[in-house]
């Protein structure tokens, strides 16, 4: 069985349009996001800075872009603690 964090590098982004390079979806897509929920799941703050890294990457790459596109993308799908 390929673990959490197999699934996650398959699913990576391609720069600089940060789709995914598998699958094609907006990087992280839907496979990435669940790899990534698994594989930080005692470690949000980890997980921001790793996203936020990310989303740094793209507003150099895509400058044409609004940043709360990229943000919405990246950022924003990260479930909240309760």
């Amino acid at each position: 069985m390929i673990g959490p964090q197999e699934r996650w590098r398959k699913h990576i982004p391609a720069h600089p349009s940060y789709r995914c390079r598998r699958c094609a979806a907006p990087w992280p897509c839907r496979p990435a996001r669940l790899a990534l929920a698994t594989a930080y799941r005692h470690d949000r703050v980890g997980l921001m800075v790793y996203l936020g890294a990310h989303l740094a990457r793209a507003l150099r790459e895509q400058p044409d872009t609004h940043p709360a596109l990229l943000a919405g993308q990246i950022l924003y799908w990260v479930p909240r603690r309760r």
